[in-house]
């Protein structure tokens, strides 16, 4: 429906909240599909569910924007300045060559416009650029953590089909608006003017975005165990039956009995005096 034919994944990465029809079909093909290594928690108690799906809102808020279609915006208009600027180079050189001095000046303040026209949305298209970046990373360090959250729904709406829970809800940033695109937007080749502070925002969380998945990243506890349930902050792993506690009661010490005992002295005998 959406174009999405990835040879290997099948649904692709979780869709930005921009798209909520898409996302919607997203998450029934994920509840569809069922991975095989997908999370399993038909054993968890509902309590221990609700947390975890509650946490879903928490680990969306932490995205950086989504610009993909900013960057796509700004790379059009950087190969647009740069062609206008190749062309008015072309122009002012054929204008010299017919000694036509004021039209070869003229073209040459135009290709300096559309140079810093080019400048200005490569400048642009590099902080879009480490923004998509970042948030590919945040999809791939959360990822595991946003399905436990999607699969703990599925399993709490296929115990409580009559209970009317609402529907998982991203709070990621929301998308640049119309008029925030039309300030990066540059109309004229002699109108640059500053970066738009929303544009200058973005720069500067990619600094605070880079030191918390730092620490995120610390706080992950590496299992050696593949079966081993994933740590996820805030909420305590379960307790499995292949693990002990670390202190154990001494335990009982038990003695063979007697007739035990005097057989295996007869059988040690024997086999002395056989050697």
């Amino acid at each position: 429906m959406y174009g999405y034919d990835h040879p290997d994944d099948p649904i692709g990465p979780e869709p930005a909240s921009d798209s909520p029809d898409m996302r919607a079909a997203w998450h029934e093909a994920f509840r569809a599909l069922a991975p095989a290594d997908g999370p399993d928690v038909r054993g968890m108690p509902d309590g221990r569910l609700w947390l975890i799906r509650d946490n879903y809102a928490a680990e969306t808020q932490r995205a950086p924007q989504h610009v993909g279609r900013e960057l796509r915006l700004v790379r059009l208009g950087a190969r647009n300045a740069e062609q206008e600027q190749i062309r008015a180079e072309a122009e002012a050189e054929a204008a010299r060559k017919q000694d036509d001095h004021q039209r070869a000046a003229r073209h040459d303040f135009w290709a300096a416009s559309y140079q810093a026209m080019a400048n200005r949305y490569r400048q642009q298209e590099q902080i879009f650029a480490q923004t998509m970046q970042d948030r590919r990373k945040w999809q791939q360090a959360t990822g595991t953590f946003r399905h436990l959250a999607i699969a703990a729904d599925t399993e709490l709406r296929r115990r409580h089909p009559g209970h009317q829970i609402e529907p998982l809800r991203s709070a990621d940033p929301a998308p640049a608006c119309q008029t925030e695109r039309e300030e990066f937007t540059l109309v004229g080749a002699t109108d640059i003017g500053e970066v738009a502070h929303w544009i200058q925002d973005l720069a500067a969380q990619h600094k605070v975005f880079r030191e918390k998945l730092e620490q995120r990243q610390a706080l992950m506890i590496p299992s050696e165990d593949l079966d081993c349930e994933p740590f996820y902050p805030g909420i305590p792993p379960q307790a499995t039956p292949d693990h002990e506690a670390i202190l154990q009661p001494p335990k009982p010490q038990s003695r063979p009995a007697a007739k035990i005992l005097q057989a295996a002295c007869q059988r040690d005998a024997a086999q002395e005096a056989a050697t």
